[in-house]
Formats: structure tokens, sequence, C-alpha cells
């Protein structure tokens, strides 16, 4: 697995980033993805809106389309698929994380395992 590996974004989550990015009040504005305690389940995903990337930010860039992920939750992050999903009742990101251990019935907190130890190798190649 590569570094840029932590996040990969599928065709329907590039589409649906690089669509905010324009219709943001910056069209310099990058996504940051993290994870925040709260919830029911004890944690949850976080994006915001940044125009500086922080040193030690992951940078996810695929397609033409960058976000970067906060370095507290790339252990937390590591391997996840971020999707975005619209159905007809409801729309948004979705992840599809392999470290989730479960989720609140609402669908808005998830317990994670974060892994324990990295390889250095994994995230230096």
């Amino acid at each position: 697995m590569s570094k840029s590996n932590v996040i990969t974004l599928t065709p329907n989550a590039v589409k649906r980033i690089r669509y905010l990015i324009e219709k943001s009040e910056n069209k310099e504005n990058i996504l940051r993805v993290g994870i925040e305690k709260g919830g029911c389940a004890g944690l949850t995903y976080s994006m915001d809106y940044v125009l500086d990337i922080d040193k030690d930010d992951e940078v996810i860039d695929q397609d033409n389309v960058k976000i970067v992920i906060d370095p507290k939750a790339i252990l937390y992050l590591l391997g996840t698929e971020m999707d975005y999903v619209e159905d007809k009742f409801s729309s948004g990101f979705k992840f599809n994380n392999p470290n989730e251990v479960s989720a609140c019935g609402c669908g808005e907190s998830v317990e994670i395992t974060p892994l324990e130890s990295i390889d250095s190798n994994v995230l230096n190649s």
C-alpha cells in the first residue's frame, strides 16, 4: 500500500468534491478530512474547507482533485474508500472504512479501531 492510499476516492466522490469546490466562495479551497470525538458511537468523520495545507497533513491527489487528511486521523482512515451516494431520500459522503468496528443507528457516528503500528516502509513507499 502506498502513502497515497490512506483514502481512495470513488468517481462519484471525485465528481462531488470538484463540484463543491467550484461552488464554494473560494476556488482555492481544499477539502480536509478528519476524525472527531462525538456521537453515540464515539467518533464522527469531519470535513472542512481549508486554504493551507499543514506540514503534517497527508495530501491525496486523485483525478485532479486534492484533499488533505488530518494527521491524527491517518491511523483511523488507512484503507478507507470515500464515496458519494444519492438515493431517493438522502445524499452524502459515505466512508467505507475497514477499521470501523460499529456504527450508531443514526449513521452519524462510528467506532473505529486505529492500526496500532504501521510498517514505516508502508508509509514511505
